[in-house]
């Protein structure tokens, strides 16, 4: 059975570069109607007009600081207008200061839990209160391979990701009555432009034998888990963190 959204409303978060640009494209090319958010506005807008020459769809670009609540807030109400309602929410907006614990500075920790945690609430709360003043909704967080296993350098990241799916699961919770189902995705180590050379590389090699399957993934091997997880095949799960890492998860640390 495909997996279509026709007609839905979505808004897709960090969406100028990574995941979250191969994301709005996804859903559109499955008939969903997308805003694309991010600070900045102008290659958002280059994005959104490729999506909409390429499928038709209604794409826009909306500015988006995820660690500013008021920009947050203005940003899902033009979203609204533009589209006509939101019904799904992509939460992908994410960042990373890899250091050490020991020299993790104050800025550091609180840069990433603004964006990867207090971001994505605010976020998710936003669409929400709009959702459930309609038919309810979908929404999915991108959490991580690391809110489960651990890194060395990267304490603040493997915090928010953690909580960005316990979040998942009481917000799920909370919701439900809303008639709004709430998913996470938990990618493993995805290969992309920004880390392709060091997955390639002798230390990338060694963790590539960690992985079950034995490969790094790709953006599209996310995409048959979020179109199920935003869709009415999905319409009895809600609160499930789902893993995409190719059995990563299961290796020993």
């Amino acid at each position: 059975m495909e997996l279509r959204l026709d007609g839905r409303k979505a808004l897709i978060t960090g969406a100028s570069s990574g995941f979250g640009r191969h994301f709005a494209g996804t859903l559109a090319r499955a008939g969903a109607d997308v805003a694309l958010a991010a600070r900045r506005i102008d290659r958002l807008q280059d994005e959104a007009n490729s999506i909409a020459d390429e499928t038709g769809r209604n794409a826009v670009a909306v500015a988006m600081n995820v660690a500013d609540v008021a920009s947050i807030d203005d940003a899902v109400a033009a979203a609204e207008a533009a589209l006509g309602g939101i019904d799904l929410l992509v939460n992908n907006a994410g960042t990373v200061v890899p250091k050490p614990s020991l020299q993790q500075s104050e800025a550091d920790w609180d840069a990433v839990m603004d964006v990867n945690l207090k971001g994505a609430f605010f976020v998710a709360r936003a669409c929400a209160a709009r959702m459930a003043d309609s038919q309810g909704g979908s929404i999915v967080n991108i959490s991580s391979l690391l809110g489960e296993r651990v890194s060395k350098t990267e304490i603040s990241y493997c915090v928010s990701k953690a909580g960005l799916s316990h979040m998942t699961r009481a917000l799920a919770y909370e919701w439900a009555k809303f008639g709004i189902r709430v998913n996470a995705i938990a990618p493993g180590y995805i290969e992309t432009d920004l880390n392709r050379e060091f997955l390639r590389s002798d230390l990338g090699e060694k963790m590539m034998k960690q992985i079950p399957i034995r490969r790094f993934g790709t953006p599209e091997d996310l995409d048959g888990a979020l179109l199920y997880l935003l869709s009415d095949l999905a319409a009895w799960t809600t609160g499930h963190v789902l893993a995409v890492d190719g059995g990563h998860a299961l290796a020993t640390p």
